[in-house]
């Protein structure tokens, strides 16, 4: 397999000069507790725009993105290096397909990801979706199913289309903060953690717009209607994720593709012997024991036994 080409990252340098600047503090912050390599892996359902954040984080085209072609026909990873620093950011297909879960398009990825680290996964949904729907939790299972429990240690959700007015009336705060407590319950059901449990619940939402009609602010950042320049806020985010003492997640075969169920059985087999001679062997020779001693013996083999006992 050809090595990944790492590119300079000179896409940073389209950000504003305030963005700019937040996001090479965030790379020396990382440098500095030698986190000199990043991976993030993002995921979602299709269409909801993971190609475009990617573009947004990388500040370029580094993706395709087409209004005929709703993502990526297959992962890719692009990589980019500033001041010694390298970042990778793996883009991926929906796995979605008619419905239900595409078991092709899943098996394509973590093929894709055999022998890398996933340091963050962002998990990519829109905030202006009004509710979660059963397909949302498919996702989510499959991803938990994939790469365990843990990966959701270094998750972040981010929702796009964030640059839009709720409906009725509702406050964009208020809207958001019941979009994601909604995904965030999705998240937990589909990933079988018990109710309230911390892991979720640390979760961290982001919000991002990828379109051109992004206000800005006076430093010429693009800012979402709460204020927050969203570019160096997910940044940061990210950095917090990774520094918070949870380990990456390192994609081996035995990951992907499970314990080995011969193996199961391999384990087992010392239990079943013992079970075995509890209650098969055992009893069986308890009870052969017992029909020695209670069966009736011969005549000529008694007088020879009252014999022997007068004799002594």
């Amino acid at each position: 397999m050809a090595s990944q080409v790492i590119r300079e990252w000179v896409g940073i340098n389209n950000f504003a000069m305030a963005t700019q600047a937040k996001l090479l503090e965030l790379m020396g912050k990382l440098k500095q507790e030698n986190v000199n390599t990043l991976t993030i892996l993002v995921m979602g359902k299709g269409g909801v725009g993971k190609s475009s954040t990617v573009n947004s984080i990388i500040g370029e085209r580094a993706v395709s993105v087409s209004p005929f072609q709703s993502e990526v026909p297959r992962p890719v990873m692009v990589s980019r290096s500033r001041a010694g620093f390298t970042l990778n950011i793996i883009d991926t297909p929906g796995i979605i397909e008619g419905g239900y879960i595409n078991d092709q398009a899943l098996e394509i990825i973590k093929r894709f990801l055999l022998n890398k680290t996933i340091d963050i996964l962002l998990y990519v949904d829109r905030l202006d979706a009004y509710r979660v729907d059963n397909l949302e939790k498919q996702v989510i299972k499959a991803i938990t199913n994939s790469f365990g429990k843990v990966i959701w240690r270094r998750a972040l959700v981010v929702l796009t289309h964030a640059q839009f007015s709720p409906p009725d009336g509702l406050p964009y705060d208020e809207f958001v903060s019941r979009r994601s407590a909604a995904l965030l319950e999705t998240v937990r059901t589909g990933g079988s953690f018990i109710r309230n449990d911390a892991q979720v619940l640390s979760i961290p939402v982001v919000l991002v717009e990828n379109s051109g009609r992004c206000s800005k602010n006076e430093k010429d950042e693009k800012v979402l209607p709460n204020g927050i320049a969203w570019i160096p806020y997910l940044v940061e985010t990210i950095t917090k994720v990774v520094l918070n003492g949870s380990k990456s997640i390192f994609v081996d075969k035995k990951l992907i593709e499970g314990p080995n169920p011969n193996q199961r059985g391999k384990m087992l087999i010392p239990f079943i012997f013992v079970l075995q001679y509890l209650f098969v062997v055992k009893p069986i020779k308890r009870a052969i024991r017992s029909d020695i001693l209670t069966q009736s013996r011969p005549s000529w083999e008694l007088r020879e036994m009252s014999f022997s006992s007068r004799k002594y």
